[in-house]
């Protein structure tokens, strides 16, 4: 059986590098904000994770079916259509404190958002802190 190559992997490449290559500058300004609320509510440093994600600490998870790799606690990504955001999957939580976050779409892990004005940012920070929270507690 050959093992599952991770494509998202943790890199050294610049997180400021690669939101200065955000075309949209008003999409640039949300993701130096971003930057530094994921920053500040996680407590960890900003890390580039794979081409295009913005990530901040990292767990290690296992499935039961033997599929394991490292991924970051929380992220985002300013993509061309809307921003990305990167929470903890599977978290019932999640789903209450959505219903305040304001103006989004969901994915199975993420979360879709216009712009930063389009949220709360007090929302957005109990978001990251409760993704956290699940996840140290998912995987110790």
């Amino acid at each position: 059986m050959t093992k599952y190559e991770q494509k998202t992997k943790e890199t050294d490449n610049s997180v400021i590098e690669f939101i200065e290559t955000v075309e949209s500058s008003k999409k640039r300004e949300d993701a130096y904000k971003l930057l530094e609320i994921f920053e500040e509510t996680s407590g960890f440093q900003a890390k580039m994770w794979g081409p295009s994600i913005i990530g901040f600490g990292s767990y290690h998870y296992k499935y039961e079916s033997g599929h394991e790799g490292d991924a970051p606690l929380v992220g985002f990504s300013p993509r061309k259509a809307k921003i990305s955001l990167y929470f903890a999957t599977g978290d019932t939580e999640r789903e209450k404190i959505m219903e305040r976050f304001g103006k989004h779409t969901s994915g199975k892990a993420c979360v879709y958002i216009n712009k930063l004005a389009d949220v709360d940012e007090d929302v957005l920070r109990e978001l990251i802190q409760q993704s956290i929270a699940f996840l140290k507690k998912m995987y110790p």
